[in-house]
């Protein structure tokens, strides 16, 4: 996902006796915007990160103009840094708000902030403010934004650690002598809980644990406003990919039965017997979520292996996602991070078996009852979990 940042200026009080009038620092902003389904709980997210910027040479130059009295002002100059949520605002409204061209009611429409989604305010014009938000700038009514709460700026927000090491230890404590929690692959996203010292608390399957700072990079992730035109893309996407679920689950179940023919035929004219399998599988039946939940779980039991892709010798978790939905046709990447953006969003509230659920550098698989399927750790492999929200959800992807 692209990343923009939101620089802002400090302001100088200047406590001698000057008095600077309709003089200000503009403050700019770009929040890059996310693409998929904007009625998930925790959908695409983008990068917010604040600078600070010099007004040492503005100082110099006021102290110069008064001459004798220079040195006392630049004595009792003192600057006040403005604190990164002091132009971000968030919207607060039931569903969405229209950004518009111009400061009124009767101005185009250029796109949708919705609720909880943030923005950054450039300026205003009378009750209306200028925003920036996503890939949209344009003007909302002030009374849908709350500007400049840091505290729910935060609530809203989600801290994120990107891996960027091939293998990531997490460890029960913040030092490299700690016992090892877990492991993470390189492009992973991990939800961050704490910073401190160079080392960054972070939320794995095996619990909350510690990383060094060294090898992941932290940001604030936002929602943001959707243009008029990436939602139409958005909306052509998604459908896009229902249809060729559709038709890939079509393909897979019509294969699938021929097979199971061949197979009967073929059963019916052998004589003999040979020993059965320790354990045997069915193979998938049907195509839609329902098949898929009912396909993964007669693999619980099964071992964790990091890195595995096997359902019956071995898989981490997105390992196992991805061969459970190969068994239907449907081609999945190898990260929990990606899984993310699979198929379209849905609400948490709204899940139905065989729906992907992303959590902090893990997913599973919905199999209805409040309860997904998952390859877990070493110590516990393929196992149930209920319920579903046993740790905050990132998000939920369908895709039959």
């Amino acid at each position: 996902m692209n990343r923009n940042s939101i620089r802002r200026a400090t302001t100088c009080c200047l406590t001698a006796a000057v008095v600077l009038s309709g003089s200000s620092f503009v403050t700019n902003a770009a929040v890059n915007a996310g693409v998929g389904s904007l009625i998930s709980a925790a959908q695409n997210e983008v990068q917010i990160a604040s600078e600070t910027s010099s007004t040492a040479g503005v100082s110099e130059a006021i102290a110069k103009s008064l001459g004798k009295g220079s040195a006392q002002v630049a004595q009792n100059e003192k600057a006040v840094v403005k604190s990164e949520y002091d132009d971000i605002a968030i919207a607060q409204v039931d569903n969405y708000v229209h950004v518009r061209s111009a400061a009124g009611e009767d101005g185009e429409v250029l796109g949708k902030l919705y609720n909880n989604s943030a923005c950054t305010v450039l300026g205003t014009e009378g009750d209306w403010y200028k925003i920036h938000s996503g890939d949209v700038e344009g003007y909302i009514k002030a009374e849908f934004l709350v500007l400049g709460n840091a505290e729910l700026a935060k609530s809203v927000g989600r801290r994120v650690a990107d891996v960027k090491t091939e293998s990531l230890n997490v460890r029960s404590d913040s030092s490299t002598d700690a016992e090892l929690l877990g492991q993470v692959p390189e492009g992973e996203e991990l939800s961050v809980v704490e910073e401190k010292d160079g080392w960054v608390k972070v939320s794995i399957e095996e619990g909350e644990g510690w990383v060094s700072s060294e090898f992941v990079d932290c940001s604030t992730h936002y929602i943001v406003a959707e243009s008029k035109e990436a939602e139409e893309a958005r909306l052509k996407k998604e459908e896009e990919e229902r249809r060729a679920a559709e038709e890939a689950a079509r393909k897979a179940a019509a294969s699938r039965s021929s097979s199971r023919s061949s197979s009967s035929a073929g059963s019916s004219s052998s004589s003999g017997g040979s020993s059965a399998p320790s354990k045997s599988y069915a193979p998938p039946s049907g195509g839609n979520g329902q098949a898929v939940a009912n396909y993964a779980c007669q693999f619980v039991g099964n071992p964790y292996v990091y890195g595995g892709t096997s359902l019956t010798n071995g898989a981490d978790c997105s390992g196992f996602v991805m061969s459970v939905y190969a068994a239907f046709g449907v081609g999945l990447p190898h990260s929990s991070s990606a899984l993310a953006g699979v198929g379209y969003g849905v609400d948490p509230g709204a899940m139905q078996p065989g729906d992907i659920v992303c959590y902090s550098g893990h997913v599973g698989i919905y199999v209805g009852n409040n309860t997904i399927v998952h390859a877990s750790t070493e110590a516990t492999g393929i196992k149930y979990t209920s319920p579903a929200n046993y740790r905050p959800i990132v998000a939920v992807r369908r895709i039959f």
